[in-house]
């Protein structure tokens, strides 16, 4: 494995943008098989963290971005976004044990003139700038945070074991998806408190009293968790739309 560097590793001076991404890519993706963490697992000839990381950074929506890396693999994220040309990166930090530590890391390294935060998960490649112009709208209206979801069509039942104990009505249930997007200063205080089992970053907003809204997200922004999810959205990459 690579030898780590710094918690927080600059690649620029500065930046005076309002628009950040936080890009969340240490999660360690044991279900995939590999002998390296989930953003390094190949799609297509090239790291999986590469498609998020260059569509994030070609976004005209973006501003600046943060990686968060897996522990140990700070300085292959940082040359990845070299060999992409990825001017948009900002920094790459350390990953947390969570998914929440990794993005209260990386938020430190958000600046202080940010208007607005996306946090957007490496492991959902197939990032469209119709879904990041979405998820921004709303937060234009003055509300706190904005999720891409889409409905729920299958079936849902409530088990114990392999006990059916009840069908659950799909009414009012959607599935939601990354990038949600957020007004800083409310992200900030959501990651100032107890990170405890967040289910994600919304949750944690919600929880502080901030108002958030569902959008329209993306059948193709899949989440990669399996080999099968990986060969379908390396298929999905060669299908237009």
């Amino acid at each position: 494995m690579p030898e780590g560097t710094s918690a927080s590793t600059p690649l620029e001076e500065s930046t005076t943008d309002s628009t950040w991404a936080v890009l969340v890519a240490a999660g360690a993706g044991e279900r995939l098989g590999i002998d390296r963490p989930k953003a390094f697992a190949a799609l297509r000839g090239r790291p999986l963290l590469a498609e998020s990381l260059d569509r994030l950074d070609r976004c005209p929506w973006v501003d600046a971005i943060v990686v968060a890396a897996p522990p140990g693999w700070e300085e292959p994220a940082i040359l990845l976004s070299e060999e992409l040309a990825a001017g948009k990166v900002v920094s790459c930090v350390t990953g947390g044990t969570t998914r929440a530590e990794s993005v209260r890391n990386a938020l430190a390294d958000v600046g202080d003139e940010a208007l607005v935060v996306l946090v957007h998960d490496a492991a959902r490649p197939l990032l469209s700038d119709d879904v990041v112009e979405r998820v921004l709208a709303p937060l234009a209206e003055g509300y706190d945070g904005v999720v891409p979801a889409l409905s729920v069509p299958d079936t849902l039942k409530r088990v114990e074991g392999d006990r059916v104990l009840e069908t659950v009505s799909r009414d009012g249930l959607v599935s939601v998806q990354t990038p949600q997007g957020f007004l800083a200063s409310a992200l900030r205080r959501a990651f100032a408190g107890d990170l405890t089992d967040p289910t994600d970053c919304a949750s944690l907003v919600e929880q502080g009293g901030g108002r958030v809204v569902v959008v329209e997200g993306d059948p193709r922004l899949l989440k990669v968790t399996t080999p099968a999810d990986l060969a379908l959205v390396e298929s999905l990459l060669t299908t237009p739309g």
